[in-house]
């Protein structure tokens, strides 16, 4: 996005439940480490104000992010700043424990609301407006766990709810209970696994679509990360960006850099766009730490793609030419050396 110009932002419906938000949000995650550093909660605060004043109003965070749950702290503070009226705020549960071999989830309904009580607190606020089951707990039926959430929401201490990684098993079972109004899943030019059976499934039951890792883990962010991924980075044992599939996908990032100089911006844009041309009922939630990417996120939305265009973007990215699995689960176990604590260092299960 051209300095001096400003974008007008979008607003859609989050599914039919009557969620409305930005048309991108903005994922939190990312300023209580995992692919970087921490960033000081006073830089953290200055990129969620930032974000708000150009539009977006749909920010999104975990109790599991961060240290001692500080994004949650974060972004309470940040909002402090801000027209509670006018975010649209979610947060997750489910991630009890994350060990060097295992990552455990919890789903009671004592669990549950325990989880939505202590958010309410780290977060200053009354009530969430999106609340997700972050993982899904296969010990305790998703029926126990939604009717839980439906108490929270009869309470009014959340508005709206959603899932995180689901299958169509779970998803049918818990909308029987309580209309989910979100999916947040992995989704981008890359990652495409859930458009078979999972984005069908929501668009017959009315539910919207959060996806995650929209730019691909940063990957069609722009030549500094597919030349040099830094060491310190989750990224850095992420098998796509890694040995000879890294160098395979380096031909992928190609096609979408010259596409994107014919639509007249730049990668993570037209990646970005390539999302959001999947329909009305997709809303991104990229993160950044920085101003400059913030506001190239945002100029994703003026990005004007035709059916063919779509067409072009996706045949440029084939699945079976994509190099290496996008969540291997012995990822958490490799990533392990690079944690501090058990908290922060999950990003190959986080939104």
């Amino acid at each position: 996005m051209a300095e001096g110009q400003k974008v007008e932002m979008p607003r859609v419906k989050l599914g039919s439940q009557g969620l409305e938000v930005s048309r991108l949000g903005y994922g939190c995650m990312g300023l209580s480490g995992v692919y970087n550093a921490p960033v000081p909660e006073e830089h953290g605060i200055s990129i969620i104000k930032d974000a708000f004043s150009k539009g977006i109003t749909f920010f999104d965070t975990s109790d599991i992010y961060g240290i001692d749950r500080a994004n949650e702290i974060l972004v309470g503070k940040a909002l402090k700043q801000l027209p509670r009226e006018k975010v649209q705020l979610a947060t997750k549960f489910g991630v009890f424990k994350i060990e060097p071999t295992q990552v455990t989830v919890k789903g009671t309904p004592e669990y549950a609301r325990s989880c939505c009580e202590g958010s309410l607190r780290r977060l200053g606020v009354e009530y969430i407006d999106l609340y997700y089951i972050h993982r899904i707990d296969t010990t305790v039926p998703i029926e126990e766990t939604m009717g839980e959430l439906k108490k929270l929401v009869e309470e009014g201490k959340i508005k709206y709810i959603g899932l995180s990684e689901a299958n169509t098993d779970t998803i049918r079972r818990a909308h029987a209970v309580h209309p989910i109004t979100a999916l947040q899943m992995e989704y981008s030019l890359w990652s495409r696994e859930i458009e078979e059976e999972i984005i069908p499934l929501c668009r017959e039951l009315g539910i919207g679509i959060v996806p995650y890792s929209p730019i691909g883990r940063g990957f069609f962010g722009g030549r500094g990360i597919v030349e040099s991924v830094p060491a310190n980075s989750q990224l850095a044992i992420h098998p796509r960006f890694t040995g000879t599939n890294f160098e395979q996908n380096k031909i992928i990032y190609a096609r979408i850099e010259a596409l994107a100089k014919k639509h007249g911006c730049i990668p993570a844009q037209l990646a970005l766009a390539w999302v959001h041309h999947q329909g009305d009922d997709m809303v991104p939630i990229p993160g950044t730490t920085k101003i400059k990417n913030l506001d190239d996120n945002i100029g994703s939305v003026r990005v004007k793609l035709t059916k063919d265009d779509v067409k072009e973007i996706t045949d440029a990215v084939p699945a079976n030419q994509v190099a290496g699995a996008s969540k291997p689960g012995n990822l958490l176990k490799a990533s392990w050396r690079f944690a501090t604590t058990p908290l922060p260092k999950d990003s190959w299960l986080s939104a």
